[in-house]
């Protein structure tokens, strides 16, 4: 009988724990599948690309990423994180590549005229999307090592990346963790504005990663400008 309330009194310490540890369970859960639909999105749009401005024949990146996908959804599936973050990786860095080669294959192409305006605003268009897709999709692995470290507890004081939602926590949903819908509009502000608009960019990484992503945006779109007038 003595030791029967030092029991449920450890009962009782330890419940608001488990409750805790409850709700970071359900925080880890965020949906992945918005993230591999963008990934695939990204390869499909690059099949719009005439041949001389992609790398390689048009349907080859889809492919590849269509490949890595199975794995990828395999190894997030049986919450095996570091596999999912290499081939994550791997395949953002093969659309990075793949988009940055366009768009210098747009350029050189521009003055020559070796495709029709129609062309050259499909290509514009797609390389646009796919700058917009590729960097939600680095934001959302990069930001603060990751969705899976983002949700741990304490995960957001390492972010890059202060949205308005984590302004004044202690008056809202401390748990609140930002998912890809999040970096998704980060991406489409910094494509449209040039800039990150209502959320600050914290570290120098993510500085150095808008600049390049503006700059890119402001490319194609220039680009689009000067055949406008015929400057090219």
């Amino acid at each position: 009988m003595i030791g029967e309330p030092k029991h449920i009194g450890s009962c009782i310490r330890l419940s608001p724990q488990l409750g805790l540890n409850q709700m970071n369970q359900r925080a880890l859960r965020e949906p992945r599948w918005p993230a591999f639909v963008a990934m695939l999105t990204a390869a499909g749009v690059y099949v719009a690309l005439p041949e001389p401005f992609s790398l390689g024949p048009s349907w080859l990146l889809l492919a590849i990423i269509g490949f890595l996908l199975v794995p990828i959804v395999i190894s997030a599936y049986r919450r095996q994180h570091r596999i999912t973050r290499i081939l994550t990786f791997l395949a953002n860095g093969v659309i990075t590549v793949a988009m940055i080669a366009s768009l210098i294959l747009l350029v050189q192409g521009i003055p020559r005229h070796l495709e029709t305006p129609k062309a050259l605003l499909r290509s514009a268009v797609s390389l646009w999307v796919t700058n917009i897709l590729i960097f939600a999709l680095w934001y959302w692995k990069l930001d603060g090592g990751g969705p899976v470290l983002r949700e741990l507890p304490r995960g957001m004081s390492r972010t890059s990346f202060l949205f308005p939602q984590m302004i004044g926590r202690e008056d809202r949903d401390s748990l609140w963790v930002p998912n890809f819908v999040d970096y998704l509009f980060l991406a489409f502000n910094t494509s449209t504005a040039f800039s990150p608009t209502d959320t600050a960019v914290l570290s120098r990484w993510a500085k150095i990663v808008t600049m390049f992503q503006s700059l890119i945006s402001l490319t194609i779109i220039a680009l689009l400008a000067a055949r406008a007038v015929n400057i090219f």
